[in-house]
C-alpha cells in the first residue's frame, strides 16, 4: 500500500509552453547529480531520516506513559507552535474522526479530547479554560529550546493555574517535550519533575512530527504510532533511491525547481478529503520556512523559494479554482486524492423529473468527490496550468507516515537543487530577535537600539 505521484499534467506534451519537458530535466543534470549525491553524504547530518528506524524504545515508552495516564485525564493540550502544533493536528486530523472532540469517550476508545494552543490571542487560552477543566487535563509543552515566546508564555498561565488549584499535584498535569541537555525547559522540567520527552538535537522543528513531538501527541489520540514511522520507513526505502524517474520526491523536487525558474513561484496543494486538510497546513510551513532564502550557501543574493498555498477540493473550486484556470501562469498545483475512503454514503434517488439533479441519484458521494477532483484536473489541463496528482490507495497510519515523509525528502532535495540551507529560518529568528528587543529582554539592547531607529511612521500615509 504505497501512495503514489503522478506527473502527467506537468509535462510539456500535455499543459504546453508552460509545463515542463525532458530537455528541461535534461538540462539541469548536473544540478540534479549533485543534490542526489548531496542527499547521500550528507543523510549523516539529516537526523530526521533516520527516525523511522531508532525509535523503538521511545515508543514503547510513549505507549507505557499513554496507558497509565489517559484514564486519568478528559483533555490532552498541545502548547506548542509551528511544526509543534501544525504536525500533531495534521495527524490527528487525518487518522481520527472528524468530530473527535464531540464523541463519547467510548467512541474515542477510551482517549482523552485533543486540543491545540499554538497562537497567543489572549481570548483563545482564556475560552480553552472555559471549554476545559484544567484539573483533569494533560498540557504537553513542546519547545525545544525553552525559549519560545508563545509557548513559554502559556506554560506560565497554566503552570499557576494548575499550582493554585492542584498545589504539588501540579506536576503530573505537564508533560514537556524538548531537548535532553540544552535550554530553559529541560532545566525547568528536571527542577520541577515533570515528565519528560525529547527531541533529537540535530533534528529541527518543522522536521521534528515523527519525534515525541508529534508521536505523543498522536498516541494520546489513539493513533498506531509504530505504523506512522513503518509508512515512514517505507517511502525512505523509495527515496533512497538515485534514479529520479523512480523516485517520487526527487521527481516532486525537480518539476518545482524548473517550474520556479520558469517563473512559476506558487506552489498549491489541494488535499480532496476532510482528513488530508490539515496535511498542506503543515506542508506550508515545512515548504515555506525551509525553501525562502535570501541568500545561498555562497552568501550570494538569491531570493529563493516558492510560496506555498492551502486549499481544499472541493469546497475550494468555489472559491480559487477560478483563479487557477484562468489567472496567471504562476502556480503549480498538487492535487491530493484518495482512493479509497473509510465511509460511504449513497445520495437518494430523488427529483428524477429534475435532470439537473436527478442525475446524483443512486451515485456515492465518494464518486462525487473523486469525480470533482478529476473534473478539476482536466480544467486545470484544459487551461494549460500544470499540475499533478498525489494518491493515498486510504488514509491510514502507514500512509500517513509516508506523505509526510515523502514531503521532507522533497523539501530537502529542493533545497540541495536551489543550493540553499532547507534547515535554518533566518527570517523567522530576526521577528524572534525584534520581539525579545521590544520586550526588554537581557541580551538584545543593541537590537532595541536598531529597532529605536527606524523611520518613524507618518500620518499622513494612515486613512
Amino acid at each position: 500500500m504505497k501512495i503514489t505521484l503522478d506527473y502527467n499534467n506537468v509535462m510539456t506534451e500535455f499543459v504546453g509552453k508552460h509545463g515542463v519537458s525532458p530537455a528541461d530535466i535534461a538540462s539541469i543534470k548536473p544540478q540534479i547529480d549533485r543534490a542526489v549525491s548531496a542527499m547521500k553524504t550528507k543523510r549523516d547530518t539529516m537526523a530526521w531520516r533516520e527516525l523511522p528506524y531508532n525509535q523503538e524504545e521511545i515508543v514503547n515508552d510513549i505507549i507505557s506513559y499513554v496507558n497509565l495516564i489517559k484514564d486519568e485525564i478528559d483533555a490532552f493540550v498541545v502548547l506548542g507552535i509551528g511544526g509543534s502544533a501544525l504536525g500533531p493536528m495534521a495527524v490527528q486530523q487525518s487518522i481520527n474522526h472528524p468530530y473527535y472532540n464531540e464523541l463519547p469517550r467510548e467512541k474515542r476508545g477510551g482517549y482523552p479530547k485533543f486540543y491545540v494552543a499554538d497562537n497567543v490571542d489572549p481570548e483563545r487560552l482564556i475560552y480553552l479554560f472555559q471549554t476545559i477543566d484544567p484539573t483533569r487535563s494533560l498540557f504537553n509543552v513542546i519547545s525545544k529550546s525553552g525559549s519560545t515566546s508563545e509557548t513559554m508564555s502559556q506554560f506560565m498561565i497554566i503552570k499557576e493555574l494548575l499550582e493554585k488549584k492542584l498545589g504539588a499535584a501540579a506536576k503530573d498535569h505537564i508533560v514537556c517535550t524538548t531537548d535532553s541537555e540544552k535550554g530553559n525547559l529541560i532545566k525547568i522540567s528536571k527542577e520541577e519533575g515533570y515528565k519528560t520527552f525529547f527531541v533529537p538535537s540535530a533534528v529541527g522543528g518543522r522536521f521534528s512530527e515523527l519525534t515525541p513531538v508529534g508521536l505523543l501527541p498522536a498516541a494520546f489520540c489513539g493513533v498506531d504510532i509504530a505504523e506512522l514511522l513503518k509508512g515512514a520507513a517505507a517511502m525512505d526505502a523509495l527515496c533512497s533511491v538515485d534514479d529520479i524517474e523512480k523516485n517520487p520526491a526527487y521527481m516532486y523536487s525537480v518539476l518545482h525547481y524548473i517550474a520556479f525558474n520558469k517563473g512559476i513561484n506558487i506552489s498549491v496543494m489541494m488535499p480532496y478529503a476532510d482528513s488530508l486538510k490539515y496535511i498542506s497546513d503543515w506542508y506550508a510551513q515545512l515548504w515555506a520556512e525551509s525553501l525562502g532564502k535570501k541568500f545561498d550557501r555562497e552568501g550570494k543574493e538569491v531570493y529563493a523559494g516558492s510560496t506555498p498555498v492551502k486549499a481544499l477540493g472541493v469546497t475550494d473550486q468555489h472559491s480559487q479554482v477560478q483563479l487557477y484556470t484562468e489567472g496567471p501562469f504562476d502556480k503549480l498545483i498538487v492535487l491530493l486524492g484518495v482512493e479509497k475512503f473509510r465511509e460511504t454514503i449513497t445520495i437518494p434517488k430523488l427529483y428524477s423529473d429534475l435532470p439537473s439533479l436527478g442525475f446524483l441519484g443512486g451515485i456515492t458521494q465518494n464518486q462525487l468527490i473523486q469525480t470533482e477532483m478529476l473534473a478539476t484536473e482536466y480544467a486545470l489541463l484544459r487551461s494549460g496550468k500544470p499540475n499533478m496528482m498525489i494518491t493515498l490507495p486510504e488514509v491510514n497510519e502507514n500512509t500517513i507516515g509516508q506523505i509526510l515523509y515523502f514531503l521532507e525528502v522533497a523539501t530537502a532535495f529542493s533545497g540541495e537543487l536551489l543550493n540553499i540551507n532547507a534547515f535554518d529560518q533566518p527570517g523567522v529568528e530576526e521577528g524572534k530577535n525584534a520581539t525579545y528587543a521590544m520586550f526588554g529582554r537581557p541580551g538584545y539592547e543593541e537590537k532595541k537600539e536598531e529597532l529605536d531607529s527606524r523611520p518613524k511612521k507618518q500620518n499622513k500615509y494612515i486613512i
